[in-house]
């Protein structure tokens, strides 16, 4: 199973909200011949550490494609800059990251490039939730933990909430 987060707090000039700039990168990810197998409903997350930049948008989608988890990334780079990302400031607001969350069961050092599975997808809510919600049986490849277990050990206050339809 290949996991992608994604996710968004700035407009984008070529599509607009969040939530649309999501919708465009899971188009264009399918227009690079990357197959979108399932992907979750969009959620609204506060960021961290919490500060006063506009909640994010996030989603997560399970792909299939024959790219190796490098060549994946590396579309997802490009992707991002495509879509008008410019990398700074850690934390910083963003029109749009993607985040190779998992490749199959591949395990690789967490200074790896691309590190897997993404060393920071234990703790970080707005990543578990939407990947509940289109894998419920996926289990961490390193602690076996499911996606369960994983939720109940997220640290308190972190707000993540289904966005309403408009």
């Amino acid at each position: 199973m290949i996991l992608v987060g994604l996710g968004a707090n700035l407009p984008s000039p070529m599509f607009g909200a969040p939530a649309r700039t999501l919708e465009a990168a899971l188009g264009a990810l399918e227009a690079e011949g990357i197959r979108v197998v399932a992907r979750s409903r969009p959620y609204r997350s506060a960021p961290i550490p919490a500060s006063d930049q506009p909640w994010f948008v996030n989603a997560v989608a399970r792909l299939e494609t024959g790219l190796s988890p490098g060549a994946l990334l590396d579309t997802l780079l490009d992707l991002e800059r495509r879509f008008g990302r410019i990398r700074g400031t850690a934390k910083a607001p963003r029109v749009l990251d993607l985040d190779l969350l998992a490749y199959h069961r591949v395990v690789t050092a967490p200074d790896a490039v691309p590190a897997l599975p993404h060393p920071r997808l234990r703790g970080r809510g707005f990543v578990l939730v939407p990947l509940a919600e289109i894998a419920p049986g996926w289990r961490h490849p390193v602690t076996g933990e499911t996606v369960a277990a994983l939720l109940g050990g997220l640290p308190k206050g972190q707000a993540v909430e289904p966005m309403i339809p408009s």
